[in-house]
């Protein structure tokens, strides 16, 4: 396997993406852990990810990874950060959007315990 460093980074301009955050614990719930991660819309491939609490930084975090993408469209769910932090004109909320990651989010859940 080729060191990170020697590794050949191609990138694709993605039209559309999907952001979720995803709640779990370690050992016991008051040590919280958040997945904030992206996806492709049209593929489901991840796009970027974050590991970190839940407040609104962690969606900065995350903003500062797919910028190179060139995303014109974000689908989301109704957490307020994304309504304080992504530009209106690009930014859709709604559920019917947001199904492949919510899939992920379901497999992970049931496969990791």
């Amino acid at each position: 396997m080729p060191h990170p460093q020697q590794r050949e980074i191609i990138l694709q301009q993605v039209d559309e993406a999907e952001i979720d955050e995803m709640w779990s614990f370690v050992g016991r719930k008051k040590q919280e852990r958040w997945l904030w991660h992206a996806i492709d819309h049209q593929t489901g491939k991840i796009l970027a990810y974050v590991l970190a609490p839940h407040i609104d930084v962690a969606l900065k975090e995350l903003m500062v990874l797919l910028a190179p993408f060139g995303i014109r469209r974000f689908y989301t769910d109704r957490w307020g950060a994304y309504a304080r932090i992504l530009d209106e004109d690009q930014h859709e909320v709604g559920k019917h959007y947001t199904q492949k990651i919510e899939r992920k989010h379901l497999n992970v859940r049931t496969r990791i315990k």
